[in-house]
């Protein structure tokens, strides 16, 4: 886990960037209602957490530097045994303090009162503009209440900026307790998953390949870090797939696209095997690509290369192949300034991944694609998609989707695979279905 201090160095870290002159402000994620009288699971806002720790919603972080009186400040719910009977137990401002490390903290009822007195005298806020309109419109209020006030020689603010731009900077580069909770997502995610290959026979349901994962998960006091993807055979070929109620087919491909999320923190791994155990011709062909494609932009994740180096590399490998196997006409060149393999490859080989799945952090600095540097964490998943139906295509290669994904580390030298625990090789794939045990 992370411990108070690592996030206290945090927010010391960002008010530096932020200068003495500024006011940072970020509420906690609302709670969301599901239907009637049921909510969604509460999760809290990555960035909130990412500072703070603190999982109650109903939550105001403030940070002030310089303050005399304490810098880092927590506006939340007191604490109410008749509530808490219902929800489980609250902090309370007086927890805030002993347990997470605030210098203060406050009753949130109070937020009105007090935040216009520590607006004044800050010439820029930071703040997510746009993310929760009603907050944007408190805070608009309690602005104005300071200028209000000008005549009487308050000093509103005058400069509101973007807290992403400085805030989603620190959190690209993960700190050595990060990446401990990341390897242990990984860890239980690749379990998961080698769980689902074991899960899936010919006349089964997609869902319950899905619920192999989830059992997993649980059973490891972790949750799923998003809806599953578990397609088979052209369900394969929609990227963002997630009805996982089809029936599985022998000589269909399953496609699992699933991770786990311990503490906050993500894992993302995708692979693709068949239902009956055995790669048809056509399909072990395509996979072959996708692997060398994955492999070449593995090669790019060093220190001191563009981000978008790997990518380029994929697609190459991807292009010469489509090419090969005469999906593709014409020459390399043609393919690759034309785009024309972005028909069967239409989406970038990978992201960022942290705190969010599709996590925070810019991609290019100054217009220019940005260079890896140790401590940086994505995803690196490459794929073919070649739905059924799909014009000028020989029916053997229809209805085939593969994407293999893998989370990675850049270290100084090589990088770390965190999710190598699950066969990537098409033989070490085999070999692992022929182990299933019997139904």
């Amino acid at each position: 886990m992370i411990r108070p201090a690592e996030f206290a160095r945090r927010r010391r870290q960002l008010m530096r960037m932020a200068d003495e002159d500024a006011i940072l402000i970020l509420p906690s994620a609302p709670q969301r209602v599901r239907s009637n009288d049921t909510h969604y699971p509460y999760r809290q806002d990555s960035d909130f957490w990412y500072l703070s720790g603190f999982p109650e919603p109903e939550g105001v972080l403030v940070l002030v530097p310089g303050r005399r009186h304490g810098e880092s400040l927590l506006f939340c719910r007191e604490r109410d045994p008749e509530r808490e009977a219902w929800d489980g137990p609250r902090a309370g401002p007086e927890g805030a303090v002993d347990a997470y490390g605030f210098d203060d903290a406050f009753p949130i009822a109070d937020l009105d009162e007090i935040l216009p007195g520590l607006l004044e005298g800050r010439t820029r806020v930071y703040y997510h503009f746009g993310r929760d309109t009603e907050f944007d419109l408190k805070l608009i209020g309690w602005v104005n209440r300071v200028r209000a006030q000008i005549r009487h020689g308050a000093q509103p603010p005058h400069e509101f900026l973007e807290l992403g731009h400085l805030l989603h900077e620190l959190r690209l580069f993960k700190s050595p307790a990060e990446l401990k909770l990341m390897r242990r997502s990984a860890a239980i995610a690749a379990e998961a998953q080698v769980a689902a290959m074991r899960a899936t026979r010919a006349g089964g349901f997609e869902y319950e390949v899905e619920a192999a994962l989830q059992y997993t998960y649980r059973r490891h006091n972790a949750v799923a870090a998003y809806e599953p993807i578990v397609g088979a055979g052209d369900n394969a070929c929609v990227l963002h797939y997630r009805a996982n109620d089809a029936r599985l087919a022998a000589g269909d491909l399953l496609l699992c696209d699933a991770g786990a999320e311990v503490a906050g923190y993500a894992s993302d791994i995708t692979r693709t095997w068949p239902v009956d155990g055995v790669y048809s011709k056509e399909q072990r062909a395509l996979y072959e690509v996708v692997l060398a494609a994955q492999a070449a932009a593995m090669a790019m994740a060093r220190p001191g290369r563009s981000w978008i180096a790997g990518h380029e590399a994929a697609v190459e490998v991807i292009a010469e192949g489509l090419l090969a196997l005469g999906l593709l006409k014409g020459s390399l060149k043609t393919a690759l300034a034309t785009g024309s393999y972005k028909r069967f490859y239409m989406h970038k080989t990978g992201h960022w991944i942290g705190l969010d799945v599709h996590d925070v952090g810019d991609y290019k600095v100054a217009g220019e694609f940005r260079e890896l540097e140790p401590g940086m964490v994505f995803t690196i998943e490459p794929g073919i998609y070649i739905p059924r139906g799909s014009k000028g295509v020989p029916a053997k290669w229809q209805g085939i989707g593969i994407r293999i994904e893998d989370d990675v580390v850049v270290t100084k030298d090589a990088p770390e695979v965190l999710t190598a625990a699950v066969p990537r090789d098409v033989d070490a794939i085999e070999q692992l279905l022929a182990d299933r045990p019997l139904r």
